[in-house]
């Protein structure tokens, strides 16, 4: 569905450094990483909206330069800030946007409207930050798009949009043939529908791997600072200390059992400690 293969890009100050990573037919990838990691970039290379320095982006088996028009029509775009002619209504918009794709379902495109429940006639400054990213849905859900693209739709919501937002991408995937690629560094809506994570840093991928690998291969180790010795605090990925003790990140827990026993506390991480943790060092 979408393959990223050693894709290398420069600015000044930050590069996008030979990242790979593969989205099968099917399924939901989160693409996390803190601020200024290179997310939007890779995306808007993904769509062209860039020119890469180097390397291979696939979507649909196709490359994304030479056949971007072509992929284009069966990708559903969804900005964090969608840009749109805020004095039009959502029809006026849905008519400029519709006869650009080939496929557009006008029928799909109203039963969205209604299940969000938008008013068509209504102006699009005079829509939330939520009803805004629900009209971008209807418009990337109706026509017939094989491949979800987002980047941080859910950032600034209230947390019942999020979890309807969330709740729909759910059903859209239940049609094994579609998947859905989605940035984001609210990590806690990932740990609800994601099968893949993708972690990047610093404009590198740190892994990406399925999202039972990730909770399987991190544990948060607890204790009192009376443990911490210099080889100690080295075996940690990120460690954070406090007057009370410690919590630090490790993917090897058994040798903290090993040396500290009964001393410590061992609990699984989140995506937000593996995160956090990682970045932190």
């Amino acid at each position: 569905m979408l393959e990223v293969r050693n894709l290398t890009k420069k600015f000044e100050k930050f590069s996008l450094d030979n990242i790979s990573f593969k989205l099968e037919p099917g399924y939901i990838m989160g693409f996390i990483g803190p601020n200024g990691a290179g997310k939007s970039t890779t995306i808007k290379l993904i769509m062209n909206l860039l020119k890469k320095d180097s390397g291979e982006i696939k979507v649909f088996g196709m490359d994304n330069v030479k056949y971007e028009k072509e992929i284009k029509q069966r990708i559903g775009f969804v900005y964090e800030e969608p840009y749109y002619y805020e004095n039009l209504t959502l029809r006026q918009m849905k008519n400029i946007i519709a006869p650009f794709y080939t496929e557009w379902d006008d029928k799909q495109f109203t039963k969205y409207i209604g299940d969000f429940g938008l008013d068509l006639d209504k102006k699009i400054k005079e829509l939330s930050k939520g009803m805004k990213t629900k009209f971008s849905l209807a418009l990337a859900l109706s026509h017939n798009a094989d491949l979800i693209i987002m980047d941080e739709p859910t950032s600034g919501l209230d947390p019942v949009f999020r979890r309807e937002i969330l709740d729909i991408l759910y059903n859209i995937i239940q049609d094994e043939k579609k998947s859905i690629f989605f940035s984001t560094h609210i990590t806690t809506d990932l740990e609800k529908i994601a099968d893949y994570i993708t972690f990047i840093d610093k404009g590198k991928i740190v892994f990406s791997k399925s999202i039972d690998e990730v909770f399987d291969s991190y544990r948060v180790v607890k204790g009192g600072n009376d443990l911490l010795d210099w080889h100690i605090r080295q075996e940690f990925i990120g460690l954070r200390t406090t007057k009370v003790g410690f919590e630090g990140l490790t993917d090897n827990p058994e040798k903290f059992q090993k040396i500290l026993g009964d001393q410590i506390i061992v609990e699984r991480a989140s995506l937000e400690d593996i995160m956090f943790y990682t970045i932190r060092g």
